[in-house]
This record gives C-alpha cells, structure tokens and sequence, in this order.
C-alpha cells in the first residue's frame, strides 16, 4: 500500500523560527492574567507559544504584512476566541488599542523588530540580496513607496544618509555614488552587485554579504520602521497594567538605541538629576529594568538559526507610580 503523503502544513508559505523563544516567554511569567499583545505576530511563532504558556491571557496580535496575519491566523486558530488579529502597522497602534480594548490595560506586550524569514525567503517581496526581485520592501503592499522609489529617486546625497543612518554603512557615500551612476536599477540582485562594486575588497570579506546592510537601510527607509518605534514603545508602557512587561527584540543598533532610550525614561522618568543625588527634578518612574543590559541568544541558537545573531532583547516591568521601583 502507499503511504500517503504528509498533510502539508497550513502555515508553511509563513514558517518562521521565532528568535530566543524560551527567553521571551520567560519574561513574560510574572505577568498579571489579562491581554497580551504581539505588535509585530509575524507567522504567530511567539504568541502560540505565550498562549500555550499563560493559559489566563488572550492575545491581541497586530501585523502590518497581510501574509503575517493570515499565516498567523492558522497558526494561532486552535486558541479560538482568545485570539484578535489585526492588520495594522504598530505605529497605528493607538487607534488599535481604542478600538480593541477601550481603556483597559495590557499584561504584557512583545515587539519583534525582524524581518521573518518567509519575507526574507520570497524574492518577489525584494527583501533578498541572493537572488533577482522587484526593489520592493514593503511590509504592506497597500503604501505607495517601494525600495524602487528610494534607490531610483533619491538624490545620492539622500540615498548616502539613508544608508548611514539606518544600516551603519561605513560605505555609504560609495555605494550611493555607483547605485546613481548605474540608474535604473532594476531588480535586487543587481543593486547586490552594484554595493558590492562599491565595497572595497578587503571589507568584502568581512561582516557577511556586503548587500547585508544596504539592504536593512532600505528596508526600514521604505516601511519607516524607526520613526514609528519611540512613540508607539511609549504608548504601549502607558498602557501596561501595574506588574505588566514590555519586551523588544531588535537587530539594529539604532533600533535598539532607541527601545534602551525609551525604557530608560520610563524608569527614570526622565530625571536629569546627578546619579548619586536625590532626585530633584519632578521626574516620576513609572517602570523599572528587571535586567539590565540586552540578554543575546545563546551560541546554540545563533548556530541553529543565523538571522538570530544579531538579536538583542531587552524587558521592562511597569511599576506603581506613587511608589519607587
């Protein structure tokens, strides 16, 4: 008899491995019952495994990526009624929180700042310097700007910023001068090969791919990832519940400048004073670091999953304000 072939599983256009996993739901164990947001659900491979742990909390997951949230709406299926999805940017999340919960307050959220690695994976989304796609980038292909608009209509001024500013380009200026002089650029692999010309040969062999973080400048350029991050971080821990945690995974130094600047003012309050003066200045905490620094993955994980080495996790715990943490 022949055996019959395995039922393909529903979220394998959208697989994902979810980046230092066991490290995010043990954040999340002291948190008082209630709702758990996950602003960036991706294939859902966080929040299935928080659901499965906290069995009190239901989940409120938002994504930008129409293929995130339909992918984690199968994934996330079995957890019934205890599961909202929403398809919206997390700098929309305001008006989300407005219209889901009213005033009541969140238990915990999670923001994963990565790429997953289906958009990675999927040369017509254009996030991949390995093989030929359109200059894309968009994480909702409803807005109008694509990495095409940004390669092709910059001024190389701008396009040298850019890529300063958001991938820490030592090249910058270099690549932007041999991507204008070769305009139009057409597709992915061959903006790869034009940063590559740019990059002197000795770099090239350090740090990975030379497209690696042009391509990252791109990215958050066309989705505009780092100017929506301070105020929605700041938003999201005014709306934790007293016991409630935040916790972000960046893979981006300016990224996780500022996700470490905003909990940091969360649990000074902002306070100017001298470190080891009383505070003088009015400030009031409202949060407090239960650990201090970026937790990293460990050696295993990176070796198992190398879009996790660059990851950095960092957890606040919201606090009463009327009382020091």
């Amino acid at each position: 008899m022949d055996t019959p072939a395995p039922t393909p599983h529903p979220e394998d256009g959208f697989r994902h491995l979810p980046v230092m996993l066991d490290e995010v739901v043990t954040s999340f164990a002291p948190t008082p019952a209630g709702i758990l947001l996950d602003a960036t659900v991706g294939g859902g491979g966080h929040a299935a495994a928080l659901l499965e742990a906290r069995p009190d909390c239901r989940l409120l997951a938002i994504d930008r990526d129409a293929d995130a949230i339909e992918a984690a709406g199968l994934r996330l299926a079995p957890f019934g009624e205890r599961v909202r999805l929403v398809r919206a940017a997390f700098g929309d999340l305001g008006a989300v929180l407005e219209d889901e919960l009213g005033q009541e307050c969140l238990a915990g959220f999670l923001f994963d700042l990565g790429v997953s690695s289906p958009q990675l994976d999927r040369p017509d989304r254009g996030f991949s310097y390995r093989e030929p796609g359109p200059l894309d980038m968009r994480m909702d292909r409803r807005q109008a700007l694509t990495a095409d608009d940004v390669v092709n209509g910059y001024t190389e001024s701008d396009l040298a910023g850019v890529l300063r500013t958001h991938g820490d380009e030592r090249y910058a200026r270099r690549i932007a001068v041999v991507v204008v002089a070769a305009r139009p650029v057409t597709d992915t692999l061959q903006l790869a090969d034009l940063v590559r010309e740019a990059i002197p040969s000795p770099a090239r062999r350090r740090g990975g791919h030379p497209a690696k973080r042009t391509f990252q400048a791109l990215r958050i350029e066309v989705n505009d990832e780092l100017a929506q991050l301070p105020g929605t971080l700041d938003l999201a821990v005014e709306r934790l519940a007293v016991g409630g945690r935040g916790a972000v995974l960046a893979y981006h130094s300016g990224e996780d400048r500022i996700v470490k600047e905003r909990f940091d003012r969360a649990a000074t309050g902002g306070c100017t004073c001298p470190a080891r003066l009383p505070c003088g200045c009015g400030a009031v905490s409202i949060a407090r670091i239960p650990r201090r620094g970026a937790r990293r993955p460990e050696e295993a994980e990176q070796a198992r999953n190398r879009r996790a080495a660059s990851a950095r996790l960092r957890v606040l715990e919201r606090t009463d304000p009327e009382r020091r943490p």
